[in-house]
C-alpha cells in the first residue's frame, strides 16, 4: 500500500482506503475515511502509544491503530456499533497491541485516568444531521437544538482535556449544517467550545467531502444556496504548562 502524509491544510481523499477491513467500515453512515485518522496517528503520535477514539463507530480509527502499532480504545454509546466494531477488528497483524472498545459515553470516561491518553481523533455527530439511533438516551444524534448540543459538547471537551497528556494532541472532525436555506456554523461554534476548555488550537485543516450520501437529492433543490462540499479538521492540543 502507497501512502504519503498530508502536509497542507487542505485533505482531500477522492478515494476511500480500503486496506485490511476498512472496506467494511464503508457502509456505516457518516464514517470518515481511513485515510484521516491515519494521518492523524502517523503525525501526532508514536509507535505504542495509546489513541482514544470517544465515537468510534464502526472502528475506522481503532483497524487503523491495530495496523501502525498504536494501543487504540474506542468508546460508543451504542450498543450494536460497539459489537460492529469489534467485528471489524477481527483481523490479525504482526506484533498486534491491544485494541480497547467498550460501551460508554465521551462526556463521561471514568474508566481512563487523568492525562493517560497520547492522542485523541474525535468524529461526533453533527448535531441531528444523521441520527444514529431511535431512542437511546444520551445519543447526541437526537439533539435538534444547537445551544443544547454545544452544551453536551462542551462536557466531552470538558472530558477529553482531562484524559490527555500535556503538550499532546486531539483532533475533531466537524461539519456545518444547513436549515431553512441558512448555514448553521457547527464547526466556527465547536470550535470556541473548545477554546473555552482549555484546548490550544493547533491547526485548522479543510477536508473537502466526496459523493456524501444524499447529494443527489440536495443538488435538486440548491437553486438559490451552495451545497456544503467542507469539513473542518480541528487539532487542539493540551497547554504543556501546569
Amino acid at each position: 500500500m502507497s501512502f504519503e502524509v498530508e502536509r497542507t491544510t487542505v485533505w482531500s481523499f477522492p478515494e476511500r482506503g480500503r486496506w485490511a477491513t476498512q472496506r467494511y467500515t464503508s457502509t456505516y453512515r457518516g464514517n470518515f475515511a481511513p485515510q484521516i485518522p491515519r494521518n492523524l496517528i502517523l503525525l501526532y503520535s508514536k509507535p505504542g502509544e495509546v489513541v482514544l477514539d470517544p465515537f468510534v463507530g464502526s472502528g475506522t480509527t481503532l483497524i487503523e491503530c491495530k495496523l501502525l502499532g498504536r494501543k487504540g480504545i474506542g468508546v460508543d454509546i451504542n450498543p450494536a456499533t460497539v459489537e460492529l466494531c469489534r467485528r471489524n477488528l477481527e483481523f490479525r497483524v504482526p506484533n498486534e497491541l491491544p485494541q480497547v472498545v467498550k460501551q460508554g459515553d465521551a462526556r463521561n470516561l471514568d474508566f481512563l485516568e487523568n492525562e493517560s491518553v497520547d492522542l485523541i481523533i474525535a468524529h461526533p455527530p453533527y448535531a441531528n444531521a444523521i441520527r444514529y439511533s431511535e431512542d437511546l438516551e444520551g445519543d447526541l444524534s437526537r439533539i435538534h437544538d444547537i445551544q443544547k448540543f454545544l452544551g453536551e459538547m462542551g462536557k466531552v471537551a470538558q472530558e477529553l482535556h482531562r484524559v490527555l497528556k500535556r503538550g499532546r494532541c486531539c483532533s475533531l472532525l466537524i461539519g456545518d449544517l444547513r436549515r431553512n436555506k441558512h448555514v448553521v456554523p457547527l464547526g466556527f461554534h465547536v470550535f470556541q467550545v473548545f477554546l473555552k476548555r482549555g484546548f490550544l488550537p493547533r491547526e485548522i485543516i479543510i477536508k473537502v467531502q466526496h459523493r456524501c450520501r444524499g447529494t443527489e437529492v440536495w443538488i435538486s433543490r440548491a437553486n438559490d444556496f451552495l451545497l456544503l462540499a467542507h469539513e473542518y479538521l480541528f487539532v487542539f492540543e493540551k497547554s504543556g504548562q501546569p
